[in-house]
């Protein structure tokens, strides 16, 4: 789990991939071509940062014909977020502690 939480991570750190993971929520599910007519890189760009987001299993391919339709998968968003819970959790029992000593 830890492999896929760091893949995550690094995948959400760019603003664009943010942005692709945003309108694939709203939409449903989008092609390089029209993820690339939202944003300000070429389609190249957006193919490789879809790759990154499959990558990190937060995007899936369907191929519909010709087209390839990219669609959300946000299980390991699910894992993101338990991480940051249980590492929330540390350091809410380590800054009580703290705060009982200095009490």
């Amino acid at each position: 789990m830890r492999s896929r939480v760091d893949a995550v991570f690094q995948a959400l750190a760019d603003p664009h991939r943010r942005f692709v993971l945003e309108t694939l929520a709203g939409r449903g599910s989008a092609t390089v071509t029209e993820l690339a007519a939202a944003l300000p890189v070429t389609r190249q760009a957006v193919a490789k940062h879809l790759g990154t987001l499959r990558a990190a299993e937060l995007v899936e391919p369907t191929r519909a014909g010709r087209e390839i339709r990219y669609s959300l998968s946000p299980e390991p968003l699910g894992d993101a977020l338990d991480w940051m819970e249980r590492v929330g959790s540390e350091w809410d029992e380590r800054l009580a502690a703290i705060r009982k000593h200095l009490s």
